[in-house]
């Protein structure tokens, strides 16, 4: 019975945790996504040596009210900038011709990277339903200060935020909730 009874608490917190995890996609599964069930797109812009990068998925990425905002409202994408992932975007092939796989640290960036025009490491990038680009958000975010990024996009308030005034007044009006 004691058996039993470890192995569905086992299997329950296993299962619990498997549901905590951002369903992450490549680029072209979400792009192929986007045309059968429309949804903008969060694509998480890392590298293997970034310390903030790691920092990100430990936690921000990880975070539960995160998590779930992502699952619910977004295509997740994880994309290493300097990986060698084959990425077809606005009918363009990107690659990334110098990578070296045997190499160690940095390793050369990758076409698409270069194409958003990534300006660090970790980056944030928002892509509209229609896959067009929205904007890059660079650095490492706390929960906190990744959730107005997060929910002005998935609301579309960030389509009459044209000015730096009204930028500052909607971060003095945003009341987050995750925790």
């Amino acid at each position: 019975m004691k058996n039993l009874l470890l192995l569905v608490l086992i299997l329950s917190s296993t299962l619990g945790y498997s549901q905590d995890k951002i369903k992450w996609l490549t680029m072209n599964e979400a792009l192929e996504a986007q045309k059968e069930t429309p949804k903008k797109i969060f694509m998480d812009v890392y590298t293997t040596w970034c310390g903030p990068c790691k920092l990100l998925d430990k936690n921000t990425l990880s975070h539960k009210d995160v998590i779930a905002f992502i699952n619910k409202n977004y295509y997740a994408v994880k994309f290493n900038a300097e990986g060698n992932e084959e990425i077809t975007f606005e009918d363009f092939t990107y690659t990334n011709p110098n990578y070296q796989p045997e190499r160690k640290g940095r390793n050369a960036t990758h076409f698409f990277a270069d194409a958003l025009r990534i300006p660090g490491y970790p980056s944030l990038v928002f892509f509209e339903e229609n896959g067009k680009l929205i904007q890059a958000v660079p650095g490492y975010k706390t929960p906190k200060e990744l959730e107005i990024y997060l929910k002005m996009i998935a609301n579309d308030d960030y389509k009459t935020l044209t000015t730096a005034a009204a930028w500052e007044a909607y971060q003095k009006k945003f009341k987050g909730t995750f925790n």
